[in-house]
């Protein structure tokens, strides 16, 4: 009999840590693991892509490319490698042109990147078609990723209707299902014509229930040829117990943690798959006893990054599969969850599931995300920025408005970059009732773009009177990849006029995160002047006492911030003649842009932010003649 094999994916590099630890693991961290790696006999270990880039140059004050080559090195072709990409988007919030997706790829490929898993928020095939190809003749291997969403619950009624309206009303029709088990194969399939080589179920928000995950993964492994991925989280309560469904019904890679980054927000942990994989005859293609190596020495790391654990106070009890014997009462819930799994008895599952987890010290269900349906990173910056405006209170408020804020939008799936914009925007809509405003009275530009179609076609079309309303034009507008202006590589005179970027790697850093890379880079050119040029002592001549002024009153129309944020960019000049309507500054609040435009038509007079400047709600930001 020809035993059943598993391959795993690893996680642990990268969503693992991006998803419990605010993705704050250093180089240094990853150089004493690698080692072990080495052996551990994964077939993908992720590492790359997601937030890691922005991360690693913002937090860590790394290179991106430096990661992704250190980590080939190390592993010598042993495990494959892969990233995760937004399709057209890649990193960030521009669809770009070919020319840029190209150009990344063959240098991800050229680095080390074996496998790029392409996903794109709204789930349109036309986002991902290009990124497939290329992927494919760069000599990569494309992984086609369906994100999973759910339809929105239906709203309640302000007012619950009485006993009689209740019995003899006319009942309301039940929005027609967008995401049902067929959309999810027929997209699957596309991306398999288009020359996808594996296709993943990205449920990226733990929401695929048990029963989901059977009916869902059965029909992929009927409908394809490529090898199909289960991507799971763990923070509603279901990642367990649906990565059991998802072997039971033949799946080919799960992705998974190793045991100290897994759980919670995070998938499954491996050792717990093992245990359930071993039960019923399925062998995990990994070395466990190198994955008891890499979980001794990952505790290590994650008391490294306690700053940002928000479990640092309870962690799991420590756990080798291969050494410890389990009481015999935790043994038989794995088989309960066996026999409940097999018997579609979904409720009996997730309580053994659970009692397993709560054995072993894993987070409980998050009940708030499970019940509203949101990714647990959505709710966590929705969350932080009502607490930054000073708005906590809002938070139940904003929560009950991203079902009808997602409609209005076109249905789209919470993934990034459409769960950050939908959650934002929900937030500020909140603000705006608070406030007495009319629903949307400060959409951002992510928003804007979203609705007015730059993002791609949504799952339902979006209505053209909102349209209208949010964008000024009922009309669907595609985003004009002809219009994309690469940004500037400026010459830095302090540091003897050289480029800002040196080469094609740091012009691609400049492309994809601009305001990120200019910050990291401008302090490798700072670190390569010091190195090179002996700083001139200055003559007593040149030193000026600092000459305190004292600022002039305040008398003309002001522009004030509508809510606290970050300024990114100023459009205008002391001086200049602007329009009403015209767009006097860019600045980013609750991670979205915003612009702020004069509300008449008026001449600068003082500017009194500067780009990277963090404003509070309602500061003055410029002043009026």
């Amino acid at each position: 009999m020809v035993t059943r094999k598993l391959k795993i994916r690893d996680l642990t590099l990268r969503d693992g840590q991006q998803s419990l630890f605010a993705t704050r693991l250093s180089q240094g961290e990853i150089d004493k693991l690698l080692p072990y790696y080495e052996n551990a006999g994964f077939y993908i270990m992720e590492v790359w892509g997601g937030a890691v880039p922005d991360s690693v140059m913002r937090y860590l004050d790394e290179s991106p490319w430096d990661r992704l080559r250190i980590i080939s090195k190390a592993m010598k072709g042993k495990s494959l490698l892969s990233a995760l990409s937004r399709g057209r988007n890649l990193f960030g919030y521009v669809p770009y042109p070919n020319s840029v997706l190209e150009g990344f790829y063959k240098e991800a490929i050229d680095n080390g990147l074996n496998v790029m898993r392409i996903f794109d928020a709204l789930n349109d095939i036309d986002n991902v078609r290009e990124s497939i190809k290329l992927i494919n003749e760069l000599g990569g291997i494309a992984d086609g990723a369906v994100c999973y969403t759910v339809d929105p619950k239906n709203e309640e009624p302000a007012e619950k209707p009485g006993f009689f309206s209740r019995l003899f009303g006319k009942k309301a029709d039940e929005p027609k299902k967008i995401f049902t088990d067929e959309y999810f194969v027929e997209k699957a399939r596309e991306m398999e014509r288009l020359g996808a080589k594996i296709i993943t179920l990205k449920d990226m928000a733990g929401l695929v229930t048990p029963s989901r995950a059977a009916s869902i993964i059965s029909k992929l492994k009927a409908a394809l040829k490529v090898p199909v991925d289960f991507h799971t989280h763990c923070t509603p309560g279901y990642g367990l117990a649906s990565s059991l469904m998802a072997i039971l019904n033949g799946v080919d890679i799960l992705d998974t943690n190793i045991w100290w980054f897994g759980g919670g927000s995070a998938a499954p942990a491996i050792e717990l798959v093992y245990v359930f994989a071993k039960k019923l005859g399925v062998e995990v293609e990994a070395n466990m006893e190198a994955v008891g190596q890499i979980r001794t020495h990952l505790l290590g790391a994650r008391q490294s990054l306690a700053a940002f654990d928000l479990n640092k106070d309870k962690m799991p009890r420590n756990f080798d599969p291969l050494k410890d014997t389990l009481p015999a009462e935790v043994d038989a819930l794995f088989d309960s969850a066996i026999a409940a799994a097999k018997a579609g008895d979904e409720a009996a599952l997730l309580d053994a599931c659970h009692k397993i987890e709560d054995y072993f010290g894993f987070p409980k269900p998050n009940e708030i995300v499970k019940n509203a349906e949101v990714p647990g990173g959505m709710y966590s910056n929705m969350v932080a920025q009502l607490k930054a405006l000073g708005a906590s209170d809002l938070l139940e408020d904003a929560m009950k408005l991203i079902p009808m804020v997602r409609r209005d939008a076109g249905l789209v799936p919470l993934v990034t970059p459409t769960s950050q914009i939908v959650g934002s925007q929900a937030v500020s809509v909140a603000l705006d009732r608070k406030k007495g405003n009319p629903d949307y009275s400060n959409p951002s530009n992510q928003f804007i773009s979203l609705v007015k179609g730059e993002y791609g076609h949504t799952p339902v079309p979006v209505d053209p009177a909102f349209r209208e309303k949010i964008t000024g034009s009922p009309e669907e507008k595609p985003y004009d990849v002809n219009s994309y202006k690469k940004p500037a590589n400026p010459t830095l005179p302090e540091y003897g006029n050289v480029p800002l970027a040196s080469n094609k790697e740091e012009e691609l850093l400049l492309e994809l995160l601009p305001t990120v890379a200019n910050t990291f880079l401008r302090k490798r050119r700072a670190e390569e002047y010091a190195a090179t040029e002996a700083a001139a002592p200055k003559a007593a001549a040149d030193v000026k006492e600092d000459v305190v002024e004292t600022m002039e009153p305040i008398t003309g129309p002001t522009l004030k911030a509508p809510m606290g944020g970050r300024v990114i960019e100023i459009k205008v000049a002391p001086g200049e003649k602007v329009k009403k309507g015209q767009t006097v500054l860019v600045y980013e609040a609750m991670k979205m842009e915003n612009d702020v435009t004069a509300d008449a038509d008026y001449t600068i007079k003082r500017i009194f932010v500067k780009p990277e400047d963090v404003v509070s709600t309602d500061e003055v930001l410029v002043e009026f003649e």
